[in-house]
């Protein structure tokens, strides 16, 4: 089975967490990680599994103008951010709007501040738009905690790793109640 994982990132956080998701989809999946600026609809269409996931800007999923924002905060002297090398590219939320669903099952994930769960999160409306675009389900979605020293809290690379393996496994029991068999590439 082939998953695709698409990230977008803005000072690396969601990308590690990207990067740790696909590995532990590795266990049951051809997996592609890309940023959202490499992602196609070829390789959306070829995906039994799509996982999207972003960091959570302003509550919620991030728009032209908090992207710019929080470019713009990592070139100010002093900052101690660097930029992900495809930050300045487009974002998930008009991504998602070109894609279709095919017969893909989906998951959708984000970065935050970690703490309690006071405030909106990016992946509720990823989840959402997945979901209206006719993507099947597998979880409801996920948040993954940073610092406020822009950071991942500790654990939560780990934790990223077994939350995909956990989807793997999910996608192929769902794959196998609905006899779908494809080999991986």
């Amino acid at each position: 089975m082939r998953a695709l994982v698409v990230y977008e990132s803005m000072y690396g956080n969601t990308h590690r967490v990207a990067i740790n998701i696909a590995a532990g989809l590795r266990a049951t999946h051809d997996v592609t990680l890309v940023p959202v600026t490499q992602a196609t609809q070829e390789l959306a269409a070829a995906a039994d599994l799509l996982v999207a996931g972003g960091p959570t800007h302003t509550h919620g999923m991030s728009t032209a103008a908090s992207r710019r924002m929080a470019a713009e905060t990592a070139r100010m002297p002093g900052s101690g951010l660097t930029l992900d090398p495809d930050a300045d590219g487009p974002g998930v939320r008009g991504w998602l709007h070109g894609i279709s669903a095919g017969r893909a099952l989906a998951a959708a994930f984000d970065t935050r501040l970690g703490g309690p769960a006071l405030t909106r999160r990016a992946s509720r409306s990823i989840y959402r738009l997945l979901k209206h675009d006719g993507f099947r389900l597998l979880c409801p979605p996920e948040s993954f905690h940073v610092s406020r020293h822009n950071t991942l809290l500790d654990g939560e690379a780990a934790r990223a790793r077994d939350w995909g393996a956990m989807l793997g496994a999910s996608a192929v029991q769902a794959a196998s109640a609905r006899g779908v068999t494809r080999p991986a590439a």
